[in-house]
């Protein structure tokens, strides 16, 4: 913060950008991966991947490590429920926190609840990479936090489960800002991009919160004129297309 980073602001005169910028960040932010399948640490192999989105409502469901104070876990709670509702909002899916039945699992965990954690992840996604759960969790480094989804099958490209984990040990912006990246990746934002600006989906850590940037990413992620499966050779004329009849920046 003292550098000018983790900034709240949504982006400013400082951050222009157009639908060609969109267009570009869309394309390398939503069919290229960071990591390798259900891992946070292995490269991915560089192939543009097929669009991946949810068709049914997404519900978050939060949980708690044991030692996370009651007052921690009503303020990160409520983090979720409002950025769901602007999910939701940008979207125009239906997407909520719920109590009951969850399909988007959002743990806040210490290190301490490293046992726990890795037991409930075998109950809800038994294919989740364990090696890489207990990589997380070495003291010796602190990843702040990451997202697994699992579509129905190899040749789905429509998610039926997603499992966020945020890292406790952080203060209130950091898991703020895990919050928004991790939940806005699991709909569809997979990778990061260092040309994306003013974005969250960058890792120079200059955005904290989702800004106006990536709520356009989001819109044309959700946006019917494009289909889950797509290759990126397919949405390209389309993405320009739907780019091109917006009021927005140009």
């Amino acid at each position: 913060m003292a550098q000018d980073l983790l900034r709240v602001d949504g982006g400013g005169v400082d951050t222009p950008y157009n639908s060609r910028n969109l267009a570009r960040n869309f394309e390398k932010i939503a069919f290229y991966e960071e990591f390798a399948p259900n891992s946070i640490d292995g490269p991915s192999g560089g192939e543009a991947l097929a669009l991946e989105r949810w068709d049914q409502p997404v519900r978050f469901g939060v949980e708690f490590g044991s030692t996370i104070p009651q007052e921690a876990q009503e303020r990160d709670t409520g983090v979720v429920r409002d950025f769901a509702k602007r999910l939701s909002r940008i979207t125009r899916h239906p997407i909520s926190l719920v109590t009951n039945n969850p399909n988007f699992h959002v743990f806040f965990m210490g290190l301490d609840d490293k046992d726990y954690l890795i037991s409930r992840l075998k109950q809800i996604a038994p294919q989740t990479n364990e090696a890489a759960i207990v990589r997380a969790f070495d003291s010796t480094k602190l990843n702040y936090c990451f997202v697994f989804t699992f579509a129905g099958g190899e040749n789905d490209y429509t998610p039926e489960i997603a499992i966020a984990v945020i890292r406790t040990e952080l203060p209130a912006l950091m898991r703020s800002a895990c919050i928004h990246e991790e939940l806005a990746q699991g709909l569809g934002l997979a990778n990061d991009s260092p040309r994306a600006r003013p974005s969250i989906f960058n890792d120079d850590d200059e955005f904290a919160l989702l800004t106006t940037h990536d709520e356009e990413l989001l819109r044309l992620l959700y946006d019917p004129a494009l289909t889950p499966g797509m290759s990126v050779d397919e949405a390209r004329p389309v993405v320009l297309q739907i780019l091109a009849g917006r009021s927005g920046p140009s």
